[in-house]
């Protein structure tokens, strides 16, 4: 008989960043306190094994009661004019479309569902939306260089990613006071996209303009190692295998995904995808992963990495065989970037980077999640040069930030 428990985390730390990794930084001069990671789902098998399903709690339809009632939107970051545009999701039509500050780059849910922040880059500023009305919450918050966001998984802290000043920073998840400031150094440039370890003792970000990837020991807020990937390698998005062991790292210059071992923080093999692979999200039923192939070919391999092309479409990896099952081209051509799933699973939405639309496509899942039933269903014009937009309502007890990391 299969037993089913709920497991509290005692997060200890691990103190090196494993086989692979360079020599860590000197540790945080406070002791931050170990997190409180709410309970994990673990399965214990009749041999005594027990299996992490890190996207338990975000299936298909699992939503809390703080987001059940709020409408169903997606919220569009356009860069370059400063505003976001936001589509209902069943009738596929822009609604509103508001300025927020200059360059926003991600709208990211807040650890506690209620507020979606928006990351103007260049503006130094967040912009709260209300998602229970759709509508802009206040004033921006003063912030430095917010290119994404995230937050810890116990909720304690928000984690601004300063991708020009090389810094993490720590602060307040509610005011945005800066707590501490994590300098990972140009040897991690372009710090930009990051994901979480199941027991939230560490996180792995992308480091775009260095090749590699930076371990943070997420209890003492340090520099726990580098990982080279290759010589002209363009990391992007990240995201942690359902099981909690497998990190898929998108390559935009490899046109591809690395796999690697979060624990041992070394790469374990590599799976292609597409031209200028971008930004990665998980089915709602765990089984497989949406990458959005942004459909440009490298033309300098000097930083920063300039591309042309519109040779867009959605790979689809399986995280049983860790292979492409399934291929979803865009007809003529396309620019798909980030984006995210539906909270029942049938679609995935993605903004067209270089085409001024966001993409909508069908999953499958509604027909059994056959992924190779999927298909692009239409095209919407927003602003120009989408890019982080975000899905709302999710599933899930919480949000680890981005464009809906939920847990």
């Amino acid at each position: 008989m299969v037993v089913v428990l709920l497991v509290v985390y005692v997060v200890a730390n691990s103190g090196d960043g494993g086989a692979g990794a360079t020599a860590p930084a000197s540790p945080a001069t406070h002791a931050a306190h170990p997190p409180s990671v709410p309970s994990a789902s673990t399965t214990v098998t009749p041999g005594g094994g027990a299996a992490v399903d890190v996207y338990s709690h975000a299936r298909a339809g699992m939503l809390s009661d703080v987001v059940r009632t709020d409408p169903p939107l997606v919220y569009v970051p356009n860069l370059r004019d400063g505003t976001v545009s936001v589509i209902d999701q069943r009738t596929l039509k822009v609604v509103a479309s508001y300025a927020t500050g200059r360059e926003p780059q991600h709208v990211v849910p807040s650890w506690d569902l209620r507020t979606l922040w928006v990351n103007n880059n260049a503006g130094n500023s967040l912009s709260p939306i209300d998602p229970r009305t759709g509508r802009l919450a206040g004033p921006a918050v003063p912030v430095a260089d917010p290119y994404n966001l995230y937050f810890t998984p116990d909720g304690r802290s928000a984690m601004v990613i300063a991708e020009a000043l090389h810094r993490i920073d720590f602060r307040d998840p509610h005011t945005f006071a800066l707590r501490n400031s994590l300098d990972v150094g140009t040897a991690c440039a372009g710090v930009n996209h990051v994901d979480f370890a199941p027991d939230g003792t560490y996180a792995i970000a992308t480091c775009e303009f260095a090749g590699r990837l930076v371990k943070v020991d997420l209890v003492h807020e340090r520099v726990l190692g580098y990982l080279d990937l290759e010589r002209t390698a363009a990391p992007q998005d990240i995201k942690i295998e359902p099981a909690g062991k497998v990190w898929y790292v998108a390559d935009m210059n490899a046109d591809g995904v690395h796999l690697i071992d979060g624990d041992s923080f070394t790469r374990i093999g590599f799976v292609q995808t597409g031209p200028e692979t971008h930004g990665l999200y998980p089915s709602r039923d765990g089984r497989f992963l949406y990458v959005a192939n942004r459909g440009g070919h490298m033309s300098s391999d000097m930083v920063p990495f300039p591309h042309s092309g519109t040779q867009g479409s959605v790979s689809v990896i399986s995280f049983a065989t860790r292979s492409v099952v399934a291929n979803w081209p865009i007809p003529g051509g396309g620019t798909p970037d980030m984006g995210n799933v539906s909270a029942d699973g049938t679609r995935l939405w993605l903004s067209g980077r270089r085409s001024n639309v966001v993409y909508v496509f069908d999953t499958g899942a509604a027909a059994g999640a056959d992924p190779t039933t999927g298909r692009l269903l239409t095209k919407i014009p927003v602003g120009r040069e989408p890019h982080g937009l975000t899905v709302w309502p999710q599933p899930g007890r919480y949000s680890l930030g981005h464009t809906g990391i939920m847990r």
